[in-house]
């Protein structure tokens, strides 16, 4: 007579289960979410301004970043791109939008100008928007093409893949509470 009896077996691998799991640090987690949605809030002031918009083209194609979707209100943009020239009397305009957006936030300086006044050096321009808010990412040219913001992009994505984001977060709560 045969034996019916069924061996019980203990899979250590379960098919079923696979992919579906994931080990990682908060801050990875956090950092990856926020590198890959990055909603730029576009400040073009000048002819920098063309090759931003040139960017969001089908040619570039920003979108397979995630970053598509250009903000013009501050409260739902994290990355101000400020392409072009900053004249004294658009700074406080500049300074204003800066301070609407939400933290965190980043910001490029798009071309010559943004970055140190370009070619312009007279009391009207304000020579470098780094004097006025802090800068992440800097790309060069005049105008910088539409790969150089591509490049500038990812950049800022692997600035932001190497922040603490929870640690930065202990550390205002502390700040702001003692």
């Amino acid at each position: 007579m045969e034996s019916t009896a069924t061996v019980p077996t203990y899979a250590a691998y379960d098919s079923k289960i696979e992919g579906n799991i994931i080990f990682t640090r908060v801050d990875a987690a956090i950092n990856w979410m926020r590198k890959n949605s990055l909603w730029p809030m576009p400040m073009g002031l000048a002819c920098c301004a063309i090759e931003l918009m040139a960017t969001a083209s089908s040619r570039f194609d920003i979108s397979r970043f995630g970053m598509e979707v250009m903000r013009f209100s501050p409260r739902q943009a994290d990355v101000m791109i400020v392409a072009g020239t900053v004249t004294y009397k658009m700074a406080l305009a500049v300074k204003r939008v800066w301070d609407q957006m939400p933290e965190p936030k980043w910001c490029i300086a798009m071309g010559a100008c943004a970055s140190s006044g370009g070619m312009y050096r007279s009391y009207a321009v304000l020579q470098g928007i780094d004097n006025l808010i802090p800068v992440d990412v800097y790309i060069s040219g005049c105008p910088p093409r539409p790969e150089a913001l591509i490049e500038g992009l990812m950049k800022l994505q692997e600035k932001i893949e190497l922040e603490h984001s929870t640690m930065d977060q202990k550390k205002t709560f502390i700040e702001e509470n003692v």
